[in-house]
């Protein structure tokens, strides 16, 4: 095993990430030790300078474990910094605070969403809901406003089904948010000049230009989307097609456009040579434009990573060397991490070195498979391979997060990703006239009507490719979600089977197989654990929502209001008219659980003598004021008190 190991690239990057996993689950203890090994590092590093030379190759070691133990220190430092600054201070009332925002507003049906950073010393990133005036559609990146509000915590609903909303803000780098009514903010006059707000400044200029192109909605989306990565204005019918069809990496800023880029850019730059001081000063311009891009579109993590590769690759042209390799995937993971550990978890970084570690390790062998007749066949089998190896790489992790999986990923990324290519090939000639359209020349006005014609072509053919995808019967695997440990067993038993039929030895064979026998007994087990139905009241943001959740899915039935839930061990009553409390009876209803909904004027000191629950369960549609006195005259009469909407949703097993 320890063989295998050695010589396997996917063990050598399977380490750090166990290791990263390690450092998540004994993150409270590490952030302590930072100091610690930061001075562990000095010393040592300070000691190898004290080695008799004799001795020095024996003790090499010493300067590096010390470099070590400073980069991760760093690394904990960066934690311990993001776990702070993600801590709100909450108040019982509202609080004036100055703010900068760091990215473009966001229009919402009822609201205009705008990141915040706050004025020290209590520096936080928040996120403000404004009432949706035309004075609050004119902020731009950078304003600096006042704002008197309530800042809460981010909170998830308690819903099984859920998704994490608190953990990924947290990630992102957000304490909290608040909504700030017209009369509750004004701007001060002041504006931040730092390096990525004025990226974020061109931006959003970049994005008003798109739309004076007078293109249709989702093609003004699309274009946005994979030339600036700015996705907010992608309809959820338009994402949820792409996800279907396998090519929702089109839609994220990824090595393919940022490759794209750094063509062009190189191209630019062209004029001045191959070769000499030249070719020197030509990679150095490509590398910053190539970077001034990755602040203007967002700094993801898989645009960052690019833009690292692509810049290891500019620096290995001027020592040609012009390849990329693990080395360089591995560097630019360690980068990142180092600045920003916490993206170890986050999805998009995990699906992009996932696709771009299968391409190097998959590809090359995938090619060695065929030898194609012509250039044209070549073409094909490239693309083909190309695109199978990224989605070995990345359907474990898809199963993982989603639990879904396109079947037919290889027949639409075969028409699709060359189209993107040549979409985004295309918004050069576009952009270039339609900035000279204002000269008095006919020819820049044609070339402006026919690339803007074109543009719009292309993409529309796309994007019916997209959808006839998404409409193929079978077209998505869904509902086959896996555990963190089944994902392991599955991605060793791709990387380490297809090296046995590349090696013929036994060891990655027999690692395989046991790869293979864990994840049938996860799946047995999972299957032999199944949890029990439970019937839940959901918190959905005021609508009442009562269903039994099973296999992670919700099964609604007709309950009917103002009468008995079914239920094997007890007594459910689901009130929704308060007419009921006039009702006169000589005893009292036998319930365990008393569910309200709908109803703002519920009388509990009069449903107390009808029913005498043991609990009552207040449902999302019930209004918070209401909510409020509830509670109050739950406590006086010691009446326990579920409200979904505040302590999230109600479960019991059915």
């Amino acid at each position: 095993m320890s063989a295998l190991i050695g010589e396997s690239p996917f063990f050598r990057l399977l380490l750090p990430v166990m290791a990263g996993i390690i450092v998540g689950v004994l993150y409270p203890v590490i952030l302590s030790a930072a100091l610690p090994l930061s001075l562990c590092g000095l010393l040592l590093m300070l000691l190898s300078f004290f080695i008799h030379p004799d001795s020095q190759y024996n003790f090499r070691w010493l300067f590096g474990a010390g470099i070590c133990f400073l980069l991760i220190s760093l690394s904990f430092y960066q934690l311990r910094q993001h776990n702070k600054s993600t801590q709100l201070l909450t108040s019982a009332s509202p609080q004036y605070d100055l703010g900068i925002l760091l990215d473009i507003p966001e229009i919402k049906a009822r609201s205009i969403a705008v990141n915040i950073k706050t004025a020290p010393p209590e520096e936080r990133k928040v996120i403000l809901y404004l009432a949706p005036t035309d004075e609050a559609r004119k902020l731009v990146p950078g304003d600096e406003i006042a704002f008197r509000t309530r800042l809460e915590p981010f909170k998830n609903q308690g819903n099984p089904d859920d998704f994490n909303y608190a953990r990924y803000m947290q990630m992102k780098g957000f304490a909290g948010s608040g909504y700030v009514p017209a009369n509750d903010w004004q701007k001060t006059g002041r504006q931040s000049r730092s390096i990525p707000v004025r990226a974020q400044r061109v931006r959003a200029k970049a994005l008003d230009f798109y739309r004076s192109f007078d293109l249709e909605s989702d093609t003004y989306a699309f274009i946005c989307a994979i030339t600036l990565g700015y996705k907010t204005h992608l309809s959820n019918d338009l994402q949820e097609a792409f996800r279907a069809s396998g090519t929702a990496h089109i839609l994220a800023l990824s090595g393919l456009h940022v490759g794209i880029i750094y063509a062009v850019i190189s191209l630019l730059f062209s004029f001045l040579g191959k070769n000499g001081y030249g070719f020197i000063i030509r990679q150095w311009l490509t590398i910053i434009a190539l970077w001034a891009f990755v602040f203007v579109v967002g700094m993801s993590a898989s645009v960052v990573r690019a833009a690292i590769m692509l810049t290891l690759l500019g620096i290995g042209n001027l020592h040609h060397r012009n390849r990329f390799s693990y080395n360089s995937l591995a560097a630019a993971a360690f980068l990142i991490l180092i600045f920003r550990p916490l993206y170890l978890f986050d999805v998009g970084f995990q699906m992009s070195f996932g696709a771009v570690f299968a391409i190097l390790f998959f590809n090359p062998k995938l090619l060695r498979l065929y030898k194609p007749p012509n250039k044209a066949v070549t073409y094909i089998w490239e693309l083909f391979c190309i695109t199978t190896s990224a989605q070995l790489g990345v359907f474990p992790l898809v199963l993982y997060h989603f639990g879904t999986f396109p079947t037919w990923f290889f027949v639409s990324n075969m028409l699709v990703v060359p189209l993107a290519g040549i979409i985004i090939y295309a918004t050069f000639p576009l952009i270039l006239f339609g900035l000279l359209r204002a000269l008095p020349y006919g020819f820049v006005s044609t070339l402006y009507t026919f690339f803007r014609w074109a543009e719009k072509i292309l993409i529309e053919t796309l994007l019916r490719i997209v959808y006839f995808s998404e409409a193929i019967p079978g077209a998505q695997i869904t509902d086959k979600k896996i555990s963190l440990i089944q994902l392991i067993a599955i991605s060793l038993f791709i990387y380490t089977l297809s090296r046995f039929f590349i090696s013929h030895r036994a060891k990655p064979l027999i690692t395989a197989l046991t790869a293979l026998l864990l994840f049938q007994l996860t799946l047995t087990h999972k299957n032999l654990t199944r949890p029990e139905p439970q019937l839940v009241v959901f918190n959905n943001s005021g609508q009442s929502e009562i269903a039994v959740f099973h296999q992670h899915k919700r099964h609604y039935l007709n309950f009917q209001e103002n009468n008995f839930i079914p239920h094997p061990e007890k007594r459910i009553f689901l009130l929704s008219d308060n007419d009921l409390t006039e009702s006169l009876t000589d005893g009292q209803f036998p319930v365990d659980i008393l569910i309200l909904s709908q109803q703002g004027h519920f009388k509990i000191n009069r449903l107390a003598e009808l029913f005498h629950p043991d609990l009552i369960v207040l449902d999302s549609s019930i209004p918070r004021r209401t909510a409020a006195g509830i509670a109050r005259e739950c406590a006086n009469l010691n009446i326990e008190l579920h409200d979904v909407t505040k302590n999230g949703a109600f479960s019991l097993k059915f």
